[in-house]
């Protein structure tokens, strides 16, 4: 019998798998990068807090989408863009106050209703119309009359 020295050409390539393999993985555990620092998120955070130039158009566009009936809405109220602490933490964002009234299916029209908008790089990001948490951030905020949302098309 013939004994040949060396590993074959399968072993080597298991080999070479095997030693890539513990490779990646020692890298791996190497880094210490575990992600932004607290410090870098609240910059970021903060680099989004641009006032909202355009904050009466975005509203509009979007309650356009959001009534049910936007061509009937009455006694129309917005605040002016604030900032305000939004959600848990100490994170402000820029809010717009709104109140209407909207015509309901039987031609009445409902009691005001309340709401606010978050606006996120001077955008709109969401709207919020859960009373409680429209109440805690609006209690203060001086509202002006909003005829442009009293005149919504379809």
């Amino acid at each position: 019998m013939v004994e040949t020295k060396g590993a074959t050409i399968g072993e080597e390539s298991r080999m070479r798998w095997l030693f890539l393999l513990a490779a990646l993985l020692v890298a791996g555990c190497a880094s210490d990068d575990v992600g932004p620092s607290p410090a870098e998120l609240k910059a970021r955070w903060e680099a989004q807090n641009v006032f909202p130039q355009n904050y009466k158009n975005d509203l509009i566009a979007f309650m356009r989408t959001y009534l049910n009936d936007p061509e009937h809405v009455r006694n129309a109220q917005a605040s002016k863009p604030v900032l305000k602490t939004v959600g848990e933490g100490e994170r402000q964002r820029f809010i717009v106050c709104v109140r209407y009234r909207e015509r309901k299916s039987n031609g009445n029209y409902a009691s005001p209703k309340d709401g606010y908008a978050t606006y996120v790089s001077g955008k709109l990001d969401r709207f919020v119309d859960t009373q409680k948490e429209v109440a805690a951030l609006c209690k203060d905020t001086p509202l002006e009359p909003f005829p442009e949302m009293e005149k919504l098309p379809r």
